[in-house]
């Protein structure tokens, strides 16, 4: 009896053994449950239909190519492959914020990026804190992303509103320049317009008048109308989506009554309303032709390839820098993605983009990075005003303000 149950012992030992060995086996091999084998997961939050569609779809072109442009087309990371999840917020704040509890809860994401709304995105930053994931904001440029309501999953690679502030003041603003701005009625309106308003008033310029209109708005002769009552000498415009007042402007005859028009040069649809503007001094987020350099010479190219000739729009450099920032921060972790260690890695993070290079700030997170100071100009072949460099304006010149507490 005592023999047999030295038997079974031994059995029980050498199973236990057996057990331990394969747990091992498994996890220096990168079996299931070994993070190392595990993909990673990037949820992506875009605008696929409402008033934002065409950024959204710009934005998730950019991400795909600069995936595919981080990772030599392998979509692999430090052993792991990686995979997005796309989810459409409809350009609705409640809705971005089901979807990104899905893309957490369900999906189980280790980043978040987007969203194509400033509105989108406030809404969605505290869950990034709390679900403790990095999120990354392409292209939302509202101050107060990395201001007011900045916690330390948050790094953006768009600029934001100050950054534009900047570049348009440089364009127009100076002593005695009398300036009325027209901005939707919004965070990204808003902040754009105070952020204009702190950097044209130290070149010495007077703000006579801010106007703000209904986002949907698709009738904007009233707030027109306010905007030449002031008799500015500039009406500087900061607006985003497919519903733009520069046909009412012209119809308007603004620039006749002796008002100069300023913007950040739009995407290319926007720009095809922009005829009676030739001539318009501003800047430019991203136009194809104004980077010079082998990242944006590889994106154009390729998405000629993909998209039946057509060239990268605004914010399609926007989502490829999103995809290399990731994929940059997961070389240097080794594919870990402790956000705690990603926190570490990425503040201070150089990275090449489209757009050259740029910089999470150490101290907010956001992108210093290049913008372009342009003038709108006629083109043979090209049906819309197209913008042309007058200079660079580095990511130093452009820094903008630090915001957040």
């Amino acid at each position: 009896m005592k023999k047999n149950t030295g038997k079974m012992a031994l059995g029980c030992l050498m199973s236990l053994m057996v057990v331990f060995s394969s747990a091992c086996s498994s996890e220096e091999s990168g079996g299931s449950g070994d993070e190392k084998s595990d993909p990673i997961k990037i949820g992506v939050l875009a605008s696929q239909t409402g008033g934002l569609e065409s950024y959204g779809e710009q934005t998730l072109r950019g991400f795909e190519l600069g995936l595919e442009y981080a990772t030599d087309g392998k979509n692999e990371v430090a052993g792991r492959k990686i995979e997005f999840i796309v989810e459409d917020t409809e350009t609705k704040p409640e809705v971005a914020v089901q979807k990104a509890t899905k893309l957490l809860e369900e999906d189980e994401v280790d980043f978040l990026v987007g969203s194509s709304s400033s509105g989108d995105t406030l809404a969605v930053l505290p869950l990034a804190e709390e679900y403790e994931k990095i999120m990354v904001v392409e292209p939302a440029v509202a101050d107060s992303i990395t201001g007011s309501e900045f916690n330390p999953y948050i790094f953006r690679t768009a600029r934001n509103s100050s950054q534009d502030a900047v570049a348009g003041a440089a364009a127009i603003a100076g002593e005695g320049v009398k300036i009325a701005t027209l901005a939707p009625d919004y965070s990204f309106g808003r902040d754009g317009v105070a952020a204009f308003r702190d950097a044209a008033v130290k070149l010495g310029a007077d703000i006579v008048h801010e106007e703000y209109a209904d986002p949907a708005a698709t009738d904007f002769t009233a707030n027109i109308q306010k905007v030449i009552d002031s008799k500015p000498d500039y009406l500087f415009v900061i607006w985003a989506g497919a519903n733009s007042p520069w046909n009412q402007i012209a119809d308007m005859k603004v620039q006749d009554k002796g008002i100069k028009i300023s913007t950040g040069a739009p995407d290319i649809a926007a720009l095809a309303t922009m005829e009676p503007l030739i001539g318009m001094e501003g800047f430019s987020v991203y136009y194809h032709d104004l980077p010079d350099n082998e990242i944006n010479s590889w994106l154009v190219e390729e998405h000629k390839k993909r998209f039946d000739g057509d060239v990268p729009d605004l914010f399609t450099p926007g989502g490829m820098s999103a995809a290399i920032s990731i994929v940059e921060a997961l070389k240097k972790t080794e594919g870990s993605t402790d956000a705690d260690t990603l926190i570490e890695t990425m503040e201070g993070m150089s990275f090449e983009t489209p757009k050259g290079k740029m910089t999470f700030r150490a101290e907010d997170h956001q992108a210093l990075q290049a913008l372009y100071a342009i003038k709108l100009e006629k083109k043979d072949g090209v049906p819309y005003p197209v913008p042309v460099l007058v200079r660079e304006l580095s990511p130093e010149e452009t820094a903008p303000p630090v915001l957040n507490k």
